[in-house]
């Protein structure tokens, strides 16, 4: 009899432990059935940037998860046959317009190439080089180039990763469900029983859990993004991601398209209106750089919300009370990027068993839930 495993939420936890689910050598042997109304999630607003190998963030456990998760995404783009208008290795620029913060970056990342050879090549660029490889550019700054960082579009890899699995052991069910105090999902058509549970939902993760009494540190955030219709250079499908300092993501996609993003909200909630406020703001920072954009070229806007916990930090294990459910949540602005990780080691437990040590990637469960 195969065993039945249940997924609450489809974003890019959820839908990367799907994929791996029907992937991984034994998912032959799990019926997988993923709820997700659709409402709110961040991944379906987000489109992003691989490259964390220059943050100035420093929580280690979370660089080692980030390292790792760029890593992972690498090998995912191979295995699904992910199309360059989902994930292509652009590689990165990050800018910076002080003449010793830019070499310190430059040293940074040599020094980070030693543990991370996916980085792949380095250079320092003045602005004319940036000009060169993003003509997009009207007022370029100088920076760090880093062959290994892509860009992403969460909500077309979401559906790829779905439908891949959808045609081996995955059923999709569009409705939201909760879960009783025994921690059996509620759905719309009554009592389900599965043999785990993993509980993908971001910051809903908090009204899922409570008729068991646990209490989640994490609170939600809004993020909006805007797309705009820029010029079709030839060589825009390849053009570089940009990460300015101080600004806006700046994403060339092919064909004419740009996305400038994500604001970061933390007022707003689970609000999904789009704001005249938070337009101003992305366009704002877009003109830095290209200064012939107006609100003529903005041809979509999204909406999504983030989950964030108080250190920013993500978490994701077995309940210890609960052994049947599994939790990930707090991924924040690197869910893109550490999402598909987090997803592959959740679906490697179900199928594999054991008790897995993450603690290399995160602090104990504990933490987060009481």
């Amino acid at each position: 009899m195969n065993k039945k495993v249940a997924i609450i939420g489809g974003g890019i936890v959820g839908a990367s432990a799907a994929y791996y689910l029907s992937s991984l050598p034994g998912g032959d042997q799990i019926n997988v059935t993923l709820f997700d109304d659709g409402a709110g999630q961040a991944t379906k607003a987000a489109a992003g940037i691989i490259s964390p190998w220059l943050s100035k963030r420093r929580n280690q456990r979370w660089y080692q998860l980030a390292k790792d998760g760029a890593t992972t995404l690498m090998t995912l783009a191979r295995r699904a046959n992910l199309s360059t208008d989902i994930y292509q290795q652009t590689g990165t620029i990050i800018t910076r317009t002080n003449e010793k913060d830019l070499h310190d970056l430059y040293v940074l990342a040599q020094e980070r190439h030693e543990e991370a050879p996916d980085m792949g090549e380095i250079e320092l660029l003045s602005a004319n080089d940036v000009k060169e490889r993003l003509p997009l550019l009207t007022n370029p700054q100088p920076g760090v180039y880093v062959s290994g960082g892509a860009r992403i579009d969460g909500e077309a890899l979401v559906e790829s990763l779905l439908e891949q699995a959808q045609q081996v052991n995955l059923t999709v069910k569009h409705q939201r469900v909760s879960l009783d105090n025994r921690g059996n999902i509620v759905a719309a058509n009554g009592l389900q029983r599965f043999d785990d549970i993993i509980i993908a939902a971001g910051p809903w993760l908090t009204d899922l859990v409570a008729p068991l009494g646990i209490k989640v540190a994490v609170r939600p955030q809004k993020g909006q993004l805007i797309e705009l219709s820029v010029p079709a250079y030839e060589s825009q499908e390849n053009m570089p991601v940009l990460m300015p300092e101080g600004e806006r993501d700046f994403i060339p996609f092919g064909h004419g398209k740009l996305i400038v993003g994500a604001t970061h909200d933390d007022e707003a909630g689970f609000n999904l209106t789009a704001t005249p406020e938070a337009t101003e703001d992305l366009l704002s920072s877009a003109k830095q750089f290209a200064d012939y954009l107006t609100e003529d070229n903005i041809t979509r806007t999204k909406v999504g919300t983030r989950a964030y916990t108080p250190d920013f930090a993500p978490f994701f294990g077995r309940l210890k009370n609960y052994p049947k459910l599994l939790v990930a949540s707090g991924l924040g602005a690197s869910g893109l990027t550490t999402g598909p990780l987090i997803g592959r080691l959740l679906a490697g437990t179900l199928i594999y068993g054991g008790t897995p040590d993450w603690s290399n990637y995160e602090k104990p469960l504990a933490t987060y839930l009481s």
